[in-house]
């Protein structure tokens, strides 16, 4: 028999667990759905937007994290999420103040919109292009 999968849920490893959370939530807009941190310390959460679930990670105990992150690239990893008008996407980051190029058009007929996460994790909201 064959496997069957219905979804997908990334689970992201970040530097700093609030910080990446905050920008989920503040700037993009996902709900945060569940949280762990038994002891004050925030280890793990599981984010929604729409039907989007993206879960992240402390990569580091608090007492272990580095003064500031390493500087390790994410190049190898690029989430992609369907989204219905990039272009009011592009519209609502410039106002939150995220740094963002305008939407562009692949080869592959996509309207796209990259942006970088706190981790740089590269997220890109794209659309058909009409």
């Amino acid at each position: 028999m064959a496997i069957i999968a219905t979804s997908l849920t990334p689970l992201l490893q970040v530097f700093d667990m609030r910080t990446s959370v905050a920008w989920y939530r503040d700037v993009l807009g996902f709900e945060v759905l569940h949280t762990h941190e038994p002891d004050g310390h925030l280890y793990w959460a599981m984010l929604q937007l729409g039907n989007v679930r993206l879960m992240l990670n402390a990569r580091y105990e608090d007492d272990q994290r580095p003064p500031k992150p390493p500087a390790t690239k994410h190049d190898d990893v690029a989430l992609y999420l369907a989204c219905p008008n990039v272009d009011a996407a592009y519209d609502h980051l410039l106002v939150k103040g995220v740094p963002v190029s305008p939407p562009t058009v692949a080869y592959y007929g996509m309207k796209q919109l990259h942006v970088k996460d706190p981790d740089g994790f590269e997220l890109c909201f794209q659309q058909a292009a009409t």
